[in-house]
């Protein structure tokens, strides 16, 4: 099944996509009495997936001008993971940007998962715009990345079980300033300037996604900038929420952001920033496309 959050009548409402017939359910209207977010159905949809799954057959018309985040507002930090595909920590190896560990060894994969996190009050969804914080900086970058958001919680978890406390994943950019993320060499700074964080359009449930095997691209203004494959990540997803999980409770809801592939701005020569007017399109095939226009 595939989950959002649609503005309707002025509120935000969760709602059952069928991006095919590019129509829509309201879950209030599936379930009667409902009145929580998609939050709340991710943590039960155990007891009510069953409900959600009996749909009528025709829906309300999709207007993606009035799709937001499927999470619109997290509920706390959400994870993220750097240098995960190869490929783009060896592209950050070679910039004259401090910001990789074990800088001067391109041959060396690091032991862990290399973890920081972003703000969720960062997070917009499609068609929202991407605001470049001229006065701060200059240096603003994409990312496109995969999203895994969290089912079941728990802690200490298991990369053998790990799978099973996924409700599923959705397109995400970890939209970055290059030049905050140096200058501090922590990164939720750079990472966290609001609007740094588009997602959507919609939540794709675990059993409908080979996460493994997903396809992802990324363009700006047309130009194809990253192709790869999830399975290129240096640290799959099972491993990244035993780490994420080690010490740390879980929540369902929790958000992960896997990781970017090869291709960002910053490693170009010379690099290209995003500047006010682009447009940045992420595609996840199984999952859908996420657009967004920086002013």
């Amino acid at each position: 099944m595939k989950f959002s959050t649609l503005t309707i009548d002025g509120a935000p409402c969760p709602v059952v996509i069928d991006d095919q017939r590019s129509i829509y359910w309201a879950v209030r209207d599936l379930i009667p009495g409902f009145s929580g977010t998609l939050l709340d159905i991710i943590e039960d949809y155990a007891k009510i997936e069953k409900q959600l799954a009996s749909l009528p057959d025709s829906g309300s018309k999709l207007d993606m001008s009035l799709l937001c985040a499927p999470i619109p507002r997290p509920r706390r930090n959400i994870f993220c993971v750097g240098l995960n595909y190869r490929a783009h920590a060896d592209e950050v190896a070679s910039t004259q940007i401090a910001i990789a560990p074990d800088k001067n060894d391109k041959t060396k994969p690091n032991t862990w998962p290399i973890i920081f996190t972003k703000m969720p009050e960062c997070v917009i969804g499609p068609n929202d715009a991407i605001e470049l914080p001229r006065a701060i900086s200059e240096q603003i970058d994409y990312e496109a990345e995969l999203a895994v958001i969290i089912g079941t919680g728990g802690k200490n978890i298991q990369a053998k079980d790990a799978m099973s406390h996924v409700f599923g994943f959705t397109v995400s950019n970890d939209v970055t300033s290059r030049d905050v993320q140096a200058r501090h060499k922590q990164w939720v700074l750079g990472k966290s300037f609001d609007t740094f964080c588009p997602m959507g359009p919609w939540i794709v449930t675990a059993d409908e996604l080979i996460a493994n095997n997903a396809e992802i691209s990324c363009w700006v203004n047309n130009e194809l900038r990253q192709q790869s494959n999830t399975g290129n990540m240096i640290f799959d997803i099972p491993t990244l929420i035993e780490t994420c999980s080690r010490g740390l409770t879980l929540y369902p809801g929790d958000i992960i952001l896997t990781g970017t592939p090869a291709g960002v701005g910053m490693a170009m020569t010379p690099p290209k920033y995003l500047e006010s007017g682009d447009t940045v399109r992420v595609e996840i095939k199984g999952i859908g496309v996420l657009e967004n226009t920086c002013k």
